[in-house]
């Protein structure tokens, strides 16, 4: 980490300054747009291409590399903090998902509205790290439950509400009107921006370009994200897709490597590679996945097998929605006990319930079954990714807590979307009336491993719940967790 205290407010004549709302609501602006994007595309996939004459394969790549430009902006939003005042970041980074916006709903082909598009992904991603920390860093010890309920739900609140948003574009075609819904809205949390973020100090100023991350970071996105999408137009033995895929995961591998060995590194690996952080991190990562994967698969059987229309499909999804809601609801309970690692846990169990409910799905039960699975995914997808963002936020001093949101995406994002489009490729192969099942039960094996693997981890590591000591981590000296290394009590 490059600064063992945090930087001081050195502006402070900005008129909603102290507002909580305000700061709640500047966050929720920013991250929300693309969010709902990201799992809106798939049902306005047919639309989109009669619209702009794209191909699915054009059309994937431009969704994976949103994808991968969300990963990638987190990444470069922590190495632009140590330089510039977050303020300044986070201005750039929201004219710029306006200007992408614009980009993205006045394309007449594909070229230009994948310019937008990911554009719109690195922003956001850019914007994750500039906006959020200092909500979460706020003295007051009495708003950190609400602020992490918030957190749930602006990350993975507006992900479960993308079905309906996409079904109902599906249906009636208007995609530029969502365009121009999401315009405004980064336009609103540009002007709420200026009312309520404060101007202070960066956190490193004489930090220079980190070329052992930012370019390492750049190829584990943007490489295995292009492999994936060309599944859509090749097969598994193509080099085309191999060798994105393993030269990207293994640069990836490089990375954590040298972030790790570094001296003074962007992301710092070495602080959370102790017991409570590496389970939260395996959870996101796992329970990331199995989401993304399963959402996928049940849209394309749904669509194919007894040809719901997208607005029907999109419905039937919504019931996540309330599953976040609850699961955000309890870890605003949580978030200060002992019980944040557990309840990490019951969220990937969870979504292995949902795979479970989803291997029973036919034709004639799809209007009650999706539902109840949807409902199991929504609670995994809250109670199994957040609660790991702050296991690895409160591993690190406060002043950190951006870079190791950063690498937590970086990590999360790279599981859910590369494991995803594999698997629906598998399932299309295989005919999606048989392939559905077959890969259910996978996404089901992956997540018992993962479940195994966590209480292995935390058993051998010798961990015992505790409650973070957040009074101590808001001085910004110390962290709020001090866990056990990895295995400890395997090693005596």
């Amino acid at each position: 980490m490059r600064s063992p205290f945090p930087s001081p407010r050195v502006l402070t004549g900005v008129p909603l300054a102290g507002s909580y709302p305000a700061a709640v609501a500047l966050v929720l602006l920013a991250l929300c747009p693309f969010l709902v994007l990201t799992t809106a595309t798939s049902l306005m996939a047919p639309t989109l291409m009669r619209d702009l004459a794209a191909t699915p394969f054009e059309l994937q790549v431009a969704i994976g590399l949103a994808n991968a430009g969300y990963a990638f902006g987190a990444v470069a939003a922590a190495d632009l903090t140590q330089r510039w005042p977050r303020r300044r970041v986070y201005f750039v980074c929201e004219v710029g998902f306006v200007a992408a916006s614009v980009v993205a709903l006045s394309a007449q082909g594909v070229g230009q509205f994948a310019t937008g598009l990911i554009l719109q992904g690195l922003c956001t991603g850019m914007l994750l790290v500039a906006a959020l920390p200092p909500l979460i860093t706020r003295r007051n010890i009495h708003e950190l439950p609400t602020t992490a309920m918030v957190v749930s739900i602006g990350l993975f609140g507006m992900v479960t509400l993308g079905p309906l948003v996409g079904g109902l574009i599906g249906d009636a075609g208007n995609w530029r009107l969502l365009f121009v819904a999401l315009t405004v809205l980064a336009a609103l949390g540009l002007l709420i921006g200026v009312l309520t973020f404060e101007t202070n100090a960066p956190l490193a100023p004489g930090a220079r370009f980190d070329w052992f991350a930012i370019p390492p970071a750049l190829a584990v996105t943007a490489l295995p994200f292009f492999g994936v999408s060309w599944l859509t137009r090749g097969t598994f033995g193509s080099l085309v897709f191999l060798l994105p895929v393993i030269v990207g995961v293994l640069i990836g591998v490089i990375l954590i490597v040298g972030q790790y060995r570094a001296k003074n590194p962007l992301m710092p690996v070495r602080p959370i590679s102790n017991t409570l952080p590496v389970t939260g991190i395996v959870a996101a990562m796992v329970t990331g996945a199995a989401f993304t994967t399963l959402i996928e698969l049940t849209e394309s059987y749904l669509l194919v097998v007894p040809r719901y229309s997208p607005v029907k499909v999109g419905a039937l999804l919504t019931a996540q929605l309330v599953g976040i809601v609850l699961a955000s609801y309890c870890f605003r309970r949580l978030v200060l006990t002992r019980w944040t690692p557990v309840f990490a846990l019951t969220g990937l169990l969870s979504v292995g319930v949902a795979a479970l409910i989803l291997l029973t799905l036919t034709p004639g039960n799809a209007s009650v079954i999706v539902p109840v699975a949807s409902f199991f995914l929504g609670f995994g997808a809250g109670a199994g990714v957040t609660p790991a963002l702050f296991l690895a936020g409160f591993s690190v001093p406060a002043v950190a807590i951006g870079s190791i949101f950063a690498l937590v995406e970086l990590l999360r994002s790279e599981a859910a979307f590369l494991v995803g489009p594999i698997l629906l490729h598998l399932a299309e192969d295989e005919g999606i009336a048989d392939g559905f099942k077959v890969t259910v039960a996978i996404v089901m094996y992956i997540v018992a491993g993962g479940a195994a693997l966590l209480v292995a981890l935390y058993v051998t590591g010798g961990a015992r719940p505790q409650a973070p000591k957040v009074q101590e981590w808001f001085g910004g000296r110390t962290a709020a967790y001090h866990s056990p290394p990895l295995f400890s009590r395997l090693k005596g």
